[in-house]
């Protein structure tokens, strides 16, 4: 095959691929490099350049040669006098760029390169796929049905690629056949090995956003906003619009004359029901327009509860069209407002309102003042449910009764959270602020139990002696927390806010005379001989060649002192017995006794002659020394 010939076949299925140039020049060079490589047998590391034009189908090969003396390898190797043809200022061992451009390619470099075309082409195209639609995520794109799978339907999108529109994902009632287009949320893009793996969504709540901008030119230029949207595909959706821009009736352009806008969605959706309602700050005003078509007559939030709770009360025969089919309208209006939704009738509501009031004790105060009104709503009830017909005067009595004692619970609990804020406040000014920097492990408590209080929301010793305070009954109910548990609990935090506290100046602690009884305290006789005073009186070798161990008291860490008999001994040897009180002995004996009942492994006093016979000089030996001297091993 010619180069033009060979050119021109790449050309051609380079086009009918729609890659750019670039990628496209880029492929050509690998796979003629590839192909030339093959044709000589030159090795993989080996510099290949490739000069193409694509315009006249040709192409020039440059190969990296070594220059040498002797050529071994034609294919890497040139000798000196060819290269300083190219080169005149080369010398041995030196690199040049040699053209090895071919007449023709044979047929399998040829193969080869056709090879390498492909798999490049497919690496590129699929590089060019994942980068393009990685970009559309969140967009509406079209695509035709090319097969249909039990587990979804497989969509074929532009740049060859291909999507999945899993079965979930698909809008309850629809059915597609193969050829039909159709369009879908692009949700999610995830690279692969055979290309990217593109995931499709009709169901999605921005499936219906996206529409709604591309029917209203409001929503598209910014006037008017989606604030939010509750959806269950298939059936019905709530969208909650606003204006921005004044003068604009935002439901109004969303519905469009006629409602020619919102039917073009609803056709698209398969007959989704789509309720376009007028978002509004206060979240009375909103709960009511999202629980629309019914008619609402009171909502009564209370934002101090662990889940934000609303109450709405609603005439009797708009009950059910509030709560809607299978609870429909009232699950759609929760996940719209993000409050939990609590239905009741006005009779129901008023019924509540009043056992409320007789029989909770927090509504003392309040029942008190509602006693006429109690007994007029009794009657009303009571009329009700004999299916008597009530009065509008009654039927107002109803309304306000339940406003009064909604409203008055709503305040009495604000009040009681308010007072619980401040003693918390209170509590927590008690404790020091490095408390809630400390972990639990500090307290050395067992790993169950501060993992059990860790998962409770117990991080710091602070926020646990903060609930301690407060109510100890909430940690005693944690699972795994039982009395002991409790009593370590108590035990740990005393000893901590102890350390914690200010310590009080205490006096140095004086060592008793029985348990160290110093030189300095005994009886010495007016004239002691020198021997006395060399065992009685530690030298400063003695005091400072080995410093008191860390962690021992001090009585532990004095020197044991010579029993009398050896005293007594030593003594002998100077011929001079110091006069010892018989009490100072007794008392003596008992405190060496004690200290060494309490220390093991004590040292004892040797003394030996010096340059005289009068001077004695303190050995410091260890018991153990003595101990290897007497065996004999």
């Amino acid at each position: 095959m010619a180069k033009s010939e060979l050119l021109l076949a790449f050309n051609e299925l380079l086009g009918a691929r729609q890659l750019p140039e670039e990628a496209v020049m880029d492929v050509i060079k690998r796979a003629l490099a590839a192909a030339y490589r093959k044709e000589v047998g030159a090795p993989g590391s080996q510099r290949v350049d490739v000069e193409l034009n694509l315009e006249k189908g040709t192409y020039r090969l440059w190969v990296e040669k070594e220059v040498v003396s002797k050529v071994e390898n034609p294919a890497t190797e040139i000798s000196l006098e060819e290269a300083e043809q190219i080169d005149p200022e080369v010398t041995l061992g030196d690199v040049v760029m040699v053209e090895v451009t071919p007449p023709a390619l044979g047929r399998v470099a040829a193969q080869t390169a056709r090879q390498v075309l492909q798999q490049r082409l497919r690496e590129v195209e699929r590089e060019i796929q994942y980068e393009y639609f990685s970009k559309m995520v969140g967009e509406i794109v079209g695509g035709i049905v090319q097969a249909v799978r039990p587990n979804g339907l497989i969509i074929g999108l532009e740049k060859n690629a291909e999507a999945i529109l899993p079965r979930k994902e698909q809008i309850p009632g629809e059915r597609f056949r193969v050829h039909d287009r159709l369009r879908a949320l692009l949700l999610e893009v995830k690279p692969g090995n055979k290309g990217p793996q593109i995931v499709l969504s009709r169901a999605h709540k921005n499936y219906l956003r996206r529409l709604l901008e591309e029917e209203v030119p409001e929503i598209y230029r910014g006037e008017v906003e989606i604030r939010a949207i509750a959806r269950e595909a298939g059936k019905r959706s709530k969208v909650a619009v606003s204006a921005i821009a004044p003068n604009i009736d935002p439901v109004g352009a969303c519905v469009g004359l006629r409602g020619v806008r919102i039917q073009a969605i609803m056709r698209e959706l398969h007959g989704e029901k789509i309720d376009v309602i007028q978002w509004d700050p206060d979240p009375h005003v909103f709960i009511a327009k999202a629980l629309s078509p019914a008619q609402v007559l009171g909502v009564y939030l209370d934002e101090k509860a662990e889940i934000r709770t609303a109450t709405v009360v609603v005439p009797e025969d708009q009950l059910s069209l509030a709560i809607g089919r299978q609870g429909q309208n009232a699950r759609l209006a929760a996940k719209l407002t993000a409050w939990r939704i609590d239905i009741k009738s006005l009779p129901e509501a008023a019924a509540d309102a009043l056992h409320k009031l007789q029989t909770n004790p927090e509504y003392a105060e309040m029942a008190q003042a509602e006693a006429e009104t109690m007994e007029k709503v009794e009657a009303v009830l009571a009329k009700k449910a004999e299916g008597r017909l009530i009065a509008p005067e009654e039927y107002r009595l109803l309304i306000r009764f339940v406003e009064r004692v909604e409203r008055g619970w709503i305040a009495q609990r604000e009040a009681a959270l308010s007072e619980e804020a401040q003693k918390r406040a209170e509590i927590r000014a008690t404790i020091p602020d490095d408390a809630f920097e400390l972990p639990l492990d500090v307290l050395g408590l067992s790993p169950r139990l501060i993992i059990t209080l860790t998962n409770a929301g117990y991080n710091s010793i602070g926020d646990l002696m903060l609930q301690m305070k407060l109510n100890p009954d909430e940690i005693l109910a944690l699972d795994g927390v039982g009395p002991k548990a409790m009593e370590q609990i108590q035990s740990t935090l005393a000893l901590f806010e102890e350390e914690q506290a200010p310590a009080e100046e205490e006096p140095a602690e004086q060592p008793e005379p029985l348990e160290s009884p110093e030189p300095a305290k005994r009886t010495e006789p007016e004239e002691p001989s020198a021997p006395v005073e060399a065992e009685t009186q530690p030298t400063e070798e003695e005091t400072t060649e080995e410093p008191p161990a860390e962690g021992k008291p001090e009585e532990e860490e004095e020197e044991e002192e010579p029993s009398l008999e050896e005293l007594f001994s030593q003594v002998e040897i100077s011929g001079d017995i110091p006069e010892v009180e018989e009490e100072e002995e007794v008392e003596t004996s008992k405190a060496k006794k004690k200290k060494k009942k309490k220390k093991k492994g004590g040292r004892f006093v040797e003394m030996a002659y010096g340059d005289s016979e009068e001077d004695l000089i303190p050995l410091k030996r260890h018991k153990r020394d003595d101990w290897e001297d007497e065996w004999d091993y």
